[in-house]
């Protein structure tokens, strides 16, 4: 079966900078799912504003320039009070292969830390990550010095 990374791949959809603080919309970047049986987006929220009207949902297209659909049900209101909290949308299978997230936001500033698109059960493995995804996978590490 392998490691988590050798059978996922990470894809930072929208940055951390795009996410500051602010009431316009993030659209994350177009994910091609070709290969892959599904893409689950991750966003982390931080500082919400009282009074923030914020919400995130899916989106599908068949070409990655195209005009992107909602996906049915995918819409999740994030509330004021949803400080530090992290969501996720997590679209299987989806009926057509470029995905995008949108992060709504309005009204009072609303932070996240970027968006981030995990693209799983991938038809080659080992998986390769992208050059901006960096990290190290360990199979039972030994106890001593890191």
């Amino acid at each position: 079966m392998g490691a988590f990374v050798d059978n996922n791949k990470f894809v930072i959809a929208s940055t951390t900078t795009a996410c500051a603080a602010g009431t316009t919309d993030v659209t994350s970047d177009a994910i091609d799912t070709a290969g892959y049986e599904g893409c689950c987006f991750v966003v982390p929220m931080g500082t919400i504003a009282s009074t923030a009207v914020t919400s995130i949902k899916a989106q599908q297209c068949d070409t990655s320039g195209g005009t992107y659909a909602d996906l049915t049900s995918t819409a999740q209101t994030i509330a004021d009070t949803d400080d530090d909290k992290l969501y996720y949308v997590d679209v299987f299978r989806p009926r057509e292969q470029f995905l995008k997230l949108v992060l709504d936001r309005g009204t009072a500033n609303a932070t996240a830390g970027g968006i981030i698109a995990i693209l799983y059960n991938g038809d080659k493995r080992p998986v390769t990550q992208g050059t901006n995804v960096s990290g190290e996978s360990f199979n039972w590490p030994a106890e001593g010095t890191a």
